[in-house]
């Protein structure tokens, strides 16, 4: 939808918007009645009731969330988009050129939530000659697959996890209720259960929305320790195991960072925390919520393993994993000897991408503060593998990951499943309009208006959600195949090939450095040459005990 319309509609209650452009329809028929004498007077009172009666039509039809909070005038967006590709290829721009998601992406995920064809004809779109180019390469002879239900059993390796969960390769990340609508989180659960696989609650905890559906959850624990928090803001055991141990709950995320704002924390203000928000977060309606920047529970390597250990043994054994957005090299190194000294270790770690973030955050934290997912996931992959322990933990990984292609490469550099916060949202009708934290979402997706939040039909919306899940891992289906493989897990850097120059291509194995099971500690031993991206002195210097670099 065109921005000029959606600001005008900000400060125009939907609930008048059809007598809004009703009256405008009127004037104009008016006016037309006026300039044809005494027969305009006819011509005016069918366009005015044709009017009436398209924005009831739009307003009572529930597959379109634009046009049920934007009657007559959201059509406007649909005969754009009819007449677009014309405009953008010979005056505006190319369809992958839009950000953060280009049109192409969009219209993929909006197809596939559909159930309509998502075959494209005439080529590709994109540059094969240009540098950075990836593909997949293929076998002569593919394979044939009876299902696209890939699945990782996260949880049981080596740890005190007694109730591994069984997890879909791509499941929802993290958004929690508040940022997103009640409507939405609804449809997304729903979705979630019919397609079997796992919905993160964002760390605005469990709410009502969440548990109605009956989908599967990720429980995300952040630094304000909602759903689980002392009046004081600190962690509350016995309410932790309370909530942990809901049949519903099938994992616990403890979240240092994400990759919108890593480091950065976060404030609701108390006008915004409404009494559903306050019953799931566990804060007083009308206060401030504050998410600190660090966690209290802990302040050292060691202390975090022996947190991820407590929270294990409080919620009966369920897999508990953390999440962040990789920083300081060292302080991933800290962690990870947390692991080898204490032989405590997470049953899942997820990567998250500073190109990833649902989230309103300062532009320079979206821009410059993180390190991408590519870097971010390859050094857990490659410390662990180096280790001789990547067996003991899953990794999971987000960030703009919206197709196949997003799935098989993020797989190629050691992922063992992906996330996807944008690309559900997509599904349920987000049109980008990049409004998310104004309140104004003209979708009913980011916004707590509940006029706004009518225009999106939870049915309706939780079959495009299983729909965009099934569509999406079938395309990946038939990459494995293509690629003669029988699983997804075998997808390797060897498998993925990117044309560095015009005249050079290489896979991704010997574009970007992969260690080998035990290298790190070979390494430290002094029997084979360092490869750990160039950070062994921060390897050397890093501590169990502090986040600190050592002396």
């Amino acid at each position: 939808m065109p921005r000029w319309l959606i600001r005008l509609n900000e400060h125009v209650p939907i609930r008048y918007g059809i007598w809004f452009f009703a009256w405008l329809g009127f004037v104009g028929c008016a006016g037309l009645a006026l300039v044809s004498g005494g027969g305009g007077a006819s011509i005016a009172a069918v366009l005015l009731g044709g009017l009436v009666l398209l924005g009831y039509s739009d307003m009572r039809q529930r597959s379109r969330s634009v046009l049920r909070n934007y009657p007559v005038i959201g059509h406007l967006r649909y005969l754009l988009e009819f007449i677009r590709p014309e405009l953008r290829q010979y005056f505006i721009e190319s369809d992958s050129e839009a950000a953060p998601f280009s049109r192409q992406q969009r219209s993929l995920v909006y197809q596939r939530a559909k159930g309509e064809p998502d075959k494209r004809p005439f080529g590709t779109h994109k540059d094969v000659s240009a540098s950075g180019y990836e593909w997949i390469s293929h076998s002569v002879a593919p394979t044939v697959l009876p299902s696209h239900d890939f699945r990782i059993l996260i949880g049981g390796g080596g740890t005190s996890c007694a109730q591994p969960y069984d997890a879909s390769l791509f499941n929802i990340s993290a958004m929690s209720f508040g940022a997103l609508s009640a409507h939405a989180v609804l449809a997304l659960n729903g979705g979630a259960r019919k397609g079997r696989f796992a919905h993160d609650t964002g760390e605005g905890s469990i709410s009502r929305y969440h548990r109605e559906p009956g989908g599967d959850l990720i429980w995300e624990i952040g630094s304000g320790y909602f759903g689980c928090r002392t009046a004081e803001g600190g962690f509350d055991p016995d309410c932790f195991a309370a909530n942990a141990r809901l049949p519903q709950v099938k994992m616990i995320e403890l979240k240092l960072s994400q990759g919108a704002k890593p480091g950065h924390g976060g404030v609701l203000p108390g006008p915004k925390v409404t009494p559903e928000i306050a019953e799931a977060r566990g804060v007083m309606v009308g206060q401030d919520c504050v998410s600190p920047a660090t966690h209290s529970a802990f302040q050292t390597p060691l202390e975090m393993m022996a947190f991820i250990e407590r929270l294990r043994a409080l919620s009966g054994g369920k897999p508990v994993g953390f999440k962040f957005c990789v920083g300081h090299v060292w302080e991933w190194f800290a962690m990870a000897k947390a692991m080898r000294e204490t032989g405590i270790w997470p049953d899942f770690i997820v990567v998250d991408g500073a190109e990833g973030g649902t989230g309103a955050a300062p532009v320079e934290f979206i821009d410059h503060v993180g390190a991408p997912l590519q870097e971010g996931l390859l050094l857990v992959h490659n410390t662990l593998v180096g280790l001789g322990e990547r067996h003991r933990v899953k990794l999971g990984c987000a960030g703009k990951v919206v197709s196949a292609f997003d799935i098989a490469r993020m797989m190629a550099l050691g992922a063992d499943w992906c996330n996807s916060a944008r690309g559900f949202m997509f599904a349920l009708g987000c049109i980008q309009a990049q409004s998310c934290h104004t309140g104004h979402c003209p979708t009913g997706v980011a916004t707590q208006d509940p006029l706004r939040q009518r225009a999106l039909v939870v049915p309706d919306k939780a079959e495009r959600v299983y729909r965009f899940h099934q569509n999406t891992l079938h395309a990946l289906k038939e990459l494995v195949q293509a690629a003669g493989l029988t699983h997804p897990n075998q997808i390797t850097g060897d498998h993925i090939l990117r044309r560095v120059s015009d005249f050079e291509v290489r896979r991704l194995s010997n574009l970007l450095p992969y260690l080998q099971h035990g290298e790190l500690l070979a390494a430290e031993r002094g029997e084979v040459p360092w490869r750990q991206l160039g950070f062994e002195q921060y390897w050397m210097r890093a501590r169990a005990d502090s986040f600190a670099l050592r002396d």
